[in-house]
């Protein structure tokens, strides 16, 4: 029987993909003299699709075994929620309110998205939450509000309302992304990065925008491969270990982590503001990092498919032997009564 923290992998994960989309901010700044914003939004989501994709035929011509579950026919009404929430209708909505509103009144809605996701986990979906996961959210979310704070407040004209839809449209999109997120991850952000690159980049050219050469248009699909595609892998992993609340809030680090990139990439000294969003943010990680949820819990009997190894909740045998670790393939839980500490991942989704 294989024992590991509950912490693993799941925080390690939220945080890796925290820190891959929060170095793209930064990074896209050497590619923005050469590409209209929303031309640039779209060459890098579909560099998303485009690596995953490649991945994807690479393995299969290769003949590489599954590790990962696939998706199945049932998935494919969350899978088209998915879709039109988080590929198309957000980053529409985030174009039109850029277009209507000043980048900073933008950069503080934004933060609307990790406050989304994290209520609708939480009013709708049930996640269990208690006091300290609270206050390390708010930590978290103050941080990111202080971080993009211009020393005014928000104003509510057209754009921002827009810009707040963007934002309800992602926290709908990750909450249900975590319904597939037993299957194979690559594929579910190979899907989204089409999309969402594919309505971007129409809207640009429908807009006027003009193409770029083709070693810009390369280099921003290479950084959306990186700091998008890979990005999305990480994400919709960690959901399957965390939930959608945790992995929302871990990933709220994001705006921080991509202005601490910028420190070192532009040599830029660091500012007060920098300086209180890091501190609240710590302190907002430390409280999530030190939480532990323990409790009696009954598992009732269960019959899925996803990527595991034989740990505590996969004690079942294999007709064949198996075929190595992890491994992915139809199996069913027995009912379980038993203690430790776990977060709201796919075995324990239980009522409190």
């Amino acid at each position: 029987m294989k024992v590991s923290s509950h912490l693993w992998p799941g925080v390690p994960l939220a945080l890796g993909s925290a820190a891959l989309f929060g170095a793209l901010a930064p990074l896209c700044k050497l590619l923005l003299d050469r590409f209209e914003p929303q031309m640039l939004a779209g060459a890098l989501y579909l560099g998303a699709g485009i690596g995953l994709g490649l991945i994807a035929l690479a393995r299969r011509v290769a003949g590489a075994p599954a590790a990962e579950a696939p998706l199945r026919r049932g998935d494919a009404p969350w899978l088209a929620a998915i879709v039109l929430f988080g590929g198309v209708l957000g980053p529409l909505a985030l174009m039109l309110g850029l277009n209507a509103t000043d980048a900073a009144n933008a950069a503080l809605l934004l933060n609307l998205e990790g406050l989304a996701t994290m209520a609708i986990a939480w009013l709708v979906f049930r996640e269990n939450v208690d006091r300290r996961l609270l206050l390390g959210a708010a930590a978290i979310l103050l941080g990111a509000v202080a971080l993009s704070w211009q020393g005014r407040g928000v104003s509510l004209d057209t754009g921002a309302v827009l810009v707040a839809v963007a934002c309800l449209c992602w926290g709908v999109d990750n909450n249900l992304t975590r319904k597939l997120s037993s299957a194979d991850p690559a594929t579910l952000a190979m899907i989204k990065g089409f999309f969402a690159g594919g309505v971007n980049l129409a809207a640009a050219l429908l807009l006027g925008a003009r193409l770029p050469g083709a070693a810009d248009l390369a280099a921003a699909a290479v950084l959306g491969f990186v700091c998008v595609g890979a990005s999305l892998v990480l994400f919709i992993r960690a959901l399957r270990h965390l939930g959608t609340a945790r992995t929302g809030a871990y990933f709220s680090l994001a705006p921080f982590i991509g202005a601490a990139t910028a420190l070192a990439a532009f040599n830029e000294a660091p500012s007060l503001q920098l300086l209180v969003a890091g501190g609240l943010m710590g302190v907002g990680v430390w409280l999530h990092l030190s939480e532990r949820h323990e409790h009696v819990h009954e598992h009732a009997p269960l019959e899925h498919e996803h990527s595991h190894v034989h740990d505590a909740h996969h004690q079942h045998a294999h007709e064949h032997g198996g075929d190595g670790e992890p491994h992915s393939h139809w199996h069913s839980h027995a009912s379980l009564v038993h203690s430790h500490p776990h977060y709201p991942d796919l075995h324990h989704r239980h009522r409190h």
